[in-house]
């Protein structure tokens, strides 16, 4: 489904704006971005997503908004991205209908299971790692968490929380089909560079499997 799946943060973008971020990731090969603004205005949400896809477009790439379903409807992105908090699955798919991408934040089987039943396209399965990007997320949860999931439910699954070079491999080696990043994309000097060389790194382990 996804090989490199890049999660926008401004705090750590270096002054770039979240659509500059991601114009710059889909240059370097990430498949999709997610857009996740948490203390902006949903007006400025909004402008940010439409010039996203207008990049993602461009590269014949995947947009995905975090959390807020109407923003999503509005730039026409590929799908939203969900929270265990936010609205459940089956809310979502009819305001956004079956053609759009919905993923679901997941930490255990339970989770995964239901989010599965629910409808979900992709999970996302973290804090694999420890994060300061999300520091409300539940913490370092391990490759076995990965593993467990991968085990129970047939569903892509997108690991996430603290992947950088060093470990992307291991989430992959794991059963994870896709690894999400932020800092170690969004917070780099080249961020096109910074996707190229963990998209590599990534295939590579596939290969390897």
């Amino acid at each position: 489904m996804f090989d490199l799946y890049v999660v926008t943060d401004k705090r750590l973008s270096h002054g770039l704006t979240d659509a500059e971020v991601a114009r710059l990731a889909y240059a370097g090969g990430a498949d999709i971005v997610q857009l996740r603004m948490k203390a902006e205005s949903g007006k400025e949400m909004l402008e940010q997503a439409r010039l996203i896809k207008q990049y993602a477009d461009e590269y014949s790439r995947y947009f995905i908004v975090n959390d807020r379903v109407d923003v999503a409807i509005m730039s026409d992105a590929d799908g939203v991205h969900l929270g265990q908090d936010d609205l459940p699955v089956y809310e979502a798919r009819k305001l956004m209908g079956d053609d759009k991408l919905i993923g679901v934040s997941v930490h255990n089987v339970k989770e995964a299971v239901t989010a599965m039943n629910d409808g979900a396209d992709y999970l996302g399965v973290g804090s694999i790692f420890t994060t300061s990007t999300k520091p409300d997320a539940v913490q370092g949860l391990g490759l076995d968490a990965i593993y467990n999931i991968r085990k129970a439910v047939d569903l892509p699954i997108v690991a996430i929380g603290g992947i950088n070079m060093g470990n992307v491999q291991d989430v992959i080696r794991a059963g994870a089909d896709s690894a999400a990043v932020v800092s170690a994309v969004v917070g780099k000097p080249d961020i096109s560079k910074a996707c190229h060389d963990i998209r590599d790194l990534i295939l590579k382990a596939r290969m390897n499997i």
